[in-house]
Formats: C-alpha cells, structure tokens, sequence
C-alpha cells in the first residue's frame, strides 16, 4: 500500500520553487543568447516564390467549393499542368535538401549554433539539478495517477511504497524543461515560445524541400471532387423561409 508523505515546507522554498525559477531564467536567457548569435540570411527569392505557389494551392483546394466549376478547373490546370503547371517539378530538377544544407556554410553554422544553444544550457542545468537536488520529494499532484506515470514522475527515487502522485525533483526538472510553452508564449510571444521538444526534432531534419511540398501539393490537387456549393445555399435558405412563414 502506498504510504502518504508530508511534505517539508523547506522543500517547498529551497528546492520546488528555485528550481522552477531558474529553468524560467535559462529559457529566457537562452532565447536571447540565440537571438544574438542569429546571423541575418536574406531569403532565396525562388524558395519564397515556391512557398506562395504552396499557400495560393492550398486556399484553393480549400475553398473549391466556393467557386463556379469552370473557373475552377482553369485554376487547377493553371496550378498542375504537367508542361508549365506552378506545381509540377521534373523529376530531373528535385532538389536534395541535405546536400543543399551541406553545400551551404552558414545554414550548416546556424544549425550547430541552434544545437549548442540548447545542448549546452540543459545539460549544465541538469548536472546541477542531479548535484544539489536529487532524491527530493518535491510536490505532490492533487489528483490520483496509475503506476504507468511512476517512471516519469519519480525519476531517482527508487521506492515503490511511494505514492504515484508525489513528485521527485528530477521529475520536476523535466516537466519544466518540456512543460513551460504556455509560459513563454506569454513572456516571449507566440512566435518565440518553441519548447525543447519541437526543437530535438528539429536536430535531426535538413532543411525545406519545396519539390516534395510541390508534389504533395500538386497530387492534393488532383484528387479534389468539385461540389459546387452555392446553389444549394438558395435551395437552404428557401427551405428555412418557408419554415419561418409556416
């Protein structure tokens, strides 16, 4: 049976709340610290180009409906013709999206400092939460958990007689460092608060590759079924007359 801990209000002072606060000041610091090692690139104008072709393809697969069928079907010859269609790329001109990053110095110098910016910090932090505070029970969740959650709430505790909803201080440690979005999106903007997820997921990729956007786009295109939509909008507002009348 899990046995009910009481929690010292010291903990509270000297281990929950500093913890939180300097993960807060990291985020913030470490947002700053990118922004000024962030070297201006101006934008390929092709690359800016091709992602419009993307948004204007994508609105009009959209809002197809909206639209008579014959000035829908020039938009969509117009967009996937397959001899000067915006979307249509040779097999022969697909760009490699790795090689061009590879290719490109500064876009190669960028991601490592994206990478050091991150991997740095978190690792210093981490070492000094696992020095100062392992092996503290730092909070408690007000509601109860299954076992399933113990391996993420109690990362270096190892007793199964504690309750599943109690906290250790590793575990807190990871919540903030994945957790605090919400608050940087209020500190930093909407634009500025990528958590530590979004950005490990980043690490592994290569770049834009607007062919593949292009095809993708393109066979999206292709495949839409025109239902013309507003005449049926007389026939609704027709049907709803005659009710309000009756």
């Amino acid at each position: 049976m899990a046995e009910d801990l009481v929690l010292d209000t010291a903990i509270r002072d000297w281990v929950l709340i500093p913890l939180s606060v300097v993960m807060v000041l990291i985020g913030v610091l470490r947002y700053f610290v990118s922004k000024l090692m962030r070297s201006f690139q101006v934008p390929d104008p092709k690359i800016v180009k091709e992602g419009q072709v993307i948004v204007r393809a994508r609105n009009l697969r959209g809002a197809a409906n909206f639209i008579p069928p014959k000035s829908f079907r020039s938009r969509r010859v117009y967009f996937s013709n397959e001899e000067n269609g915006l979307l249509f790329v040779p097999k022969g001109q697909a760009q490699n999206a790795q090689a061009q990053m590879f290719s490109d110095p500064n876009m190669a110098m960028d991601m490592m400092k994206k990478n050091l910016s991150m991997i740095i910090p978190q690792t210093l932090t981490f070492a000094w939460v696992n020095f100062f505070f392992s092996g503290f029970v730092a909070a408690k969740i007000p509601f109860p958990l299954t076992q399933r959650f113990r391996s993420m709430l109690q990362n270096g505790i190892d007793l199964s007689t504690v309750d599943v909803s109690y906290v250790s201080s590793r575990s807190w440690y990871f919540l903030n460092l994945f957790g605090l979005r919400g608050l940087f999106s209020l500190i930093l903007g909407e634009e500025n608060a990528m958590d530590d997820t979004q950005r490990m997921m980043q690490m592994g990729g290569f770049g834009f590759d607007p062919s593949k956007s292009l095809s993708a786009e393109k066979d999206g295109l292709d495949i839409v079924q025109h239902d013309w939509a507003l005449p049926k909008f007389e026939h609704r507002a027709e049907a709803v007359l005659k009710k309000l009348v009756s």
